[in-house]
């Protein structure tokens, strides 16, 4: 066992793990963190894509010992303290961007990442960067729109709410 000890949705966490251990693995069954879902174990579908330490990786593919000492946000870590959605949150609701909603916790956060990336990409950009993400209901053209609308509201005037889209 190995101890590891790590921020995860702003709580400080420390459990001994078996060093094998995937970050997938620790955040459903160790955390309860189940909005990060296990859908291929192989890397190839980005379900289970989270932030570690600001950036998107699919935690099926990190071991939990690996995040030692790191940041990591889940999809259950995005809204805020009063349940209000996170901007991109929002814009999948608003959007339809999800029908069995099987990969949208895992499109949201790369989402995110994208727009931290390039906060005004073109239909293209969203395509590229979210190909490493699979909708097996066939949902791209809602969740483009719903990137496409993210971006949109974060560079529109805000009511100083601080609306930006990082995580």
């Amino acid at each position: 066992m190995t101890r590891i000890s790590l921020t995860v949705d702003g709580q400080q966490v420390a459990d001994d793990v078996e060093p094998r251990m995937l970050l997938v693995q620790y955040l459903r069954e160790k955390l309860g963190k189940t909005g990060t879902v296990v859908g291929c174990d192989t890397s190839s579908c980005g379900a289970c894509t989270v932030h570690l330490d600001g950036t998107s990786v699919k935690s099926c593919n990190v071991l939990a010992v690996q995040a030692d000492g790191a940041e990591v946000t889940t999809v259950e870590g995005l809204a805020a303290a009063d349940g209000t959605l996170h901007p991109v949150q929002e814009a999948f609701r608003e959007c339809h961007g999800l029908q069995c909603g099987f990969c949208t916790p895992g499109m949201i956060m790369q989402s995110i990442d994208l727009l931290n990336e390039n906060p005004d990409p073109s239909e293209e950009a969203i395509r590229l960067g979210l190909e490493g993400n699979l909708c097996r209901c066939t949902g791209y053209h809602n969740i483009v729109r719903a990137v496409q609308h993210a971006a949109a509201a974060q560079s529109a005037p805000s009511s100083g709410a601080g609306e930006g889209v990082t995580a």
